[in-house]
């Protein structure tokens, strides 16, 4: 069951309450040692911004880096990218692109990083476990005048010139509860540490008064982004098809993120005519017996088409299935409101 499907299910929310409260004493120790210097964070010999979020994924850290580095870069900045690389076969410091296109096997690196390479083809990316490690290696080989880390949020052995936390506008007070009882990774109060806090998918739905009240409890200002989805959707093979013409077509959608109900919400958006939707746990590895399920799926929906993230397409064209012929991915992009933008120059002084 994924984090999303079970915590809207009361049964299994109640047992894991008591987890939540040991969860929050590691964290209140954790972040103290850190505050009163017990715990030691490095700097590195360059600017760094971490791109996290309070909660599990979903929020859309991918798009928002992306977005970040290409401004930075239009902004005559040498911009690099560390990431974890979560659920990679690999460890320790890789490079997943010099900025030079040649992009290591998603497998090695996780698919996050495989794909914010390939929308960065000319921005070198490193994942590493240990951030300091990964950021000495960056400056040393690269010499950026900028690192973006990517979900950092949590990651305090790294200093950072400026904390970006994102909020996915599309989940309900359920969510922001303590993990494993909810999806926060810290306590609400925590998010004071941030120097600009942006609301994510606010196209797609309203924020809630629940995180508006948050934020005003706790005196956080907030900026609005949008995701704004492509005209076409992208084949295994990179052929094409106009969102236009999908609209005719019958299809169902696969999906292995953290927020799966925003993926639907931006499909109703563009009246797809989505059947069903097949949701799998986020960072998921698509196998012989997912494919069987979506085949049977497809076969009784009577659907031509597979719609899915960008994501997913990452681990979908690698595999060879003849369904995978019919795998067609949305690209999104990450639109944040002049004053959010204006506001994240200001504070890095590059305006």
């Amino acid at each position: 069951m994924s984090a999303y499907n079970y915590i809207n299910n009361p049964h299994y929310r109640i047992f894991l309450f008591p987890l939540a409260l040991f969860y929050w004493g590691l964290m209140f120790w954790r972040n103290l040692f850190y505050n009163i210097g017990v715990f030691v964070s490095h700097s590195l010999p360059c600017k760094v911004i971490s791109i996290g979020n309070i909660t599990t994924g979903g929020t859309g850290k991918t798009p928002a880096v992306i977005y970040l580095a290409k401004l930075l870069k239009n902004h005559g900045q040498r911009v690099a990218v560390l990431s974890r690389g979560y659920g990679r076969s690999t460890t320790g410091t890789v490079v997943v692109s010099t900025g030079d296109n040649n992009i290591k096997n998603w497998k090695m690196v996780g698919e996050e990083p495989a794909l914010l390479a390939e929308k960065l083809p000319d921005i070198p990316l490193v994942v590493d476990e240990n951030r300091y490690r990964g950021g000495i290696y960056i400056a040393k080989h690269f010499n950026p005048d900028v690192i973006i880390l990517d979900d950092g949020f949590q990651h305090r052995t790294l200093d950072r010139d400026l904390d970006i936390v994102l909020l996915n506008s599309n989940q309900s007070g359920i969510a922001y509860k303590l993990l494993p009882y909810g999806l926060l990774r810290e306590p609400w109060h925590h998010l004071k540490r941030s120097d600009v806090t942006i609301l994510t998918k606010t196209n797609l739905k309203r924020p809630s008064h629940f995180i508006y009240n948050k934020l005003n409890s706790l005196k956080i200002g907030s900026y609005n982004s949008k995701i704004v989805p492509s005209e076409s959707l992208i084949g295994t093979k990179g052929n094409i098809i106009s969102v236009n013409a999908m609209q005719n077509e019958r299809t169902i959608a696969i999906s292995g993120i953290g927020d799966p109900m925003g993926f639907e919400l931006l499909l109703e958006k563009l009246c797809l005519n989505v059947l069903d939707h097949i949701s799998f746990d986020d960072h998921h590895r698509y196998g012989k017996s997912d494919l069987k399920i979506i085949k049977t799926i497809m076969d009784k929906q009577e659907a031509e088409y597979i719609v899915t993230t960008e994501k997913d397409l990452i681990k979908l064209r690698t595999i060879k299935h003849e369904i995978c012929k019919k795998v067609y991915a949305l690209p999104i992009r990450f639109s944040l409101s002049k004053n959010g933008q204006r506001e994240i120059l200001n504070k890095l002084g590059f305006n």
